[in-house]
């Protein structure tokens, strides 16, 4: 059978996915929590950016992001290859959608924590740290990581640009064989097995930096 003899692409394919994916929750995590801060306790102007990103990376299909970045770019003379486009394009993303995300969490902080923290004499980043983001991650962390498996489900989108993810290479495998179904029904497992994967990745995390709150 063609897929069987396709089998290592297509491994090669979902471990593209993952490195992409990984990489961009990670650095869309960062971007989140920079954005969330400024949006919450930044200067005006600052928040006025920020929630003009927000708003157009929500109200814009994804797919358009990654044409504008890839095709778009190099006019203005910035050449990226497919991998570059589709990373930038789904931290970009991910980004917008985590910074309301984490904006939320820290918003369910109660003044009086901080202030505490204050008496207490923690510095500004003690407190941020310890009053104000780790208790605003353990709050939106359902979400926050429903969003990241999500995220990894949306790369299938960058085949488009022809990045080489589990996508782009099932569309050439299936180019060559013309075995659609068969094709299609092993990458749909596939994804579901990475979306397992992440989930349980998540639960791991949550359990080594949150559990400690859930028993006291």
């Amino acid at each position: 059978m063609a897929l069987f003899a396709s089998w290592e692409d297509l491994l090669d394919g979902a471990w593209m996915t993952i490195q992409l994916s990984g990489t961009a929750m990670l650095i869309g995590l960062a971007v989140a929590v920079v954005c969330a801060m400024a949006k919450t306790s930044g200067p005006r102007p600052l928040r006025w950016l920020v929630n003009a990103y927000v708003e157009i990376i929500r109200n814009t299909p994804f797919l358009v992001q990654i044409f504008l970045i890839f095709f778009g770019l190099p006019s203005l003379g910035l050449r990226l290859s497919p991998w570059q486009a589709a990373l930038i394009a789904m931290v970009v993303n991910v980004g917008a959608y985590a910074t309301e995300i984490i904006r939320a969490g820290i918003e369910s902080i109660l003044k009086g924590q901080v202030e505490a923290g204050m008496a207490l004499g923690l510095s500004k980043l003690q407190i941020f740290r310890y009053v104000i983001l780790i208790p605003a991650l353990r709050a939106v962390y359902p979400a926050l990581t429903s969003q990241f498996i999500l995220l990894m489900l949306t790369s299938s989108v960058v085949s488009a640009i022809s990045a080489e993810e589990l996508t782009s290479i099932a569309n050439d495998i299936q180019s060559q064989t013309f075995r659609s179904f068969e094709i299609y029904i092993v990458v749909t497992v596939m994804y579901l097995v990475m979306s397992l994967m992440f989930s349980a990745l998540f639960t791991g995390i949550y359990r080594a930096l949150f559990a400690y709150a859930d028993r006291r």
